[in-house]
Order: structure tokens, then C-alpha cells, then sequence
């Protein structure tokens, strides 16, 4: 069974964000937080802290089950823009350069790889 954790309006931009989600995607949960833990941006703490949500938020789903014999992974993590803080920055001669201050969206899927036998045939 699949647990899904949303980060909303994280302040940094997609493409910083992308960055951080393309290394994990895919991988063991063990292994992902190794990785996001020693990536030296900003990014893979935020990133961080929604894998281990997820991770508890699986547990929950399946009580009495443990994450480290269930074999969980990172099913699937997508990043999508966010609202976009619009800003002017003095130019010269009078002008103003308009300033995008971009944000995110990430959804995180868990899930583990133990098949279990189907019954239903």
C-alpha cells in the first residue's frame, strides 16, 4: 500500500528543485535519505523532511508492518511550479525590471516491493 506526502509553496524555484527530486526517484528509502542527507543544497532538507512524512504517513496506513522489512521506495516524486511573487527591481534612467520569485509543489509516492501472492484468481 502507497503513502503520498505534498510540500505546498516551498520558496525555491522548480528548476533548483527538480535538481534534488531527479537524484532520489526511484531509489530505496534508506538509501534516498542517505543521498538527500550529505547534498549539499537547501533544496534536499526540505526534500528530506517530506520523505520522512511519507515514511510515517506509510506507517500509519499499515500498522504493525516495519518500513525496513517492507522494502520501501521512492514510487514516484513530481515538482510543479507554484504561485509566483511578482516584485520591481529600480532600473536605470527611471525604469523597473520586474523580479519573479518563484515557488514549487512536490508530491512524494511510497511504496514497498513486497509482492504479495494473488489470491483472487
Amino acid at each position: 500500500m502507497e503513502a503520498v506526502a505534498k510540500l505546498n509553496n516551498c520558496p525555491t524555484s522548480p528548476r533548483k528543485m527538480r535538481l534534488i527530486v531527479d537524484l532520489i526517484r526511484g531509489e530505496q528509502v534508506e538509501k534516498a535519505l542517505y543521498i538527500l542527507k550529505y547534498t549539499n543544497k537547501e533544496a534536499a532538507i526540505r526534500v528530506e523532511k517530506l520523505l520522512l512524512s511519507a515514511i510515517k504517513n506509510w506507517e500509519f496506513k499499515n500498522e504493525g508492518q516495519r518500513p525496513e522489512d517492507s522494502k520501501l521506495y521512492v514510487k514516484t516524486i513530481a515538482v510543479d511550479g507554484g504561485r509566483q511573487l511578482k516584485r520591481l527591481r529600480p532600473a536605470p534612467q527611471g525604469r523597473g525590471h520586474r523580479i519573479r520569485k518563484r515557488s514549487n509543489h512536490v508530491t512524494l509516492v511510497v511504496d514497498s516491493r513486497n509482492i504479495e501472492p494473488n489470491i483472487a484468481n
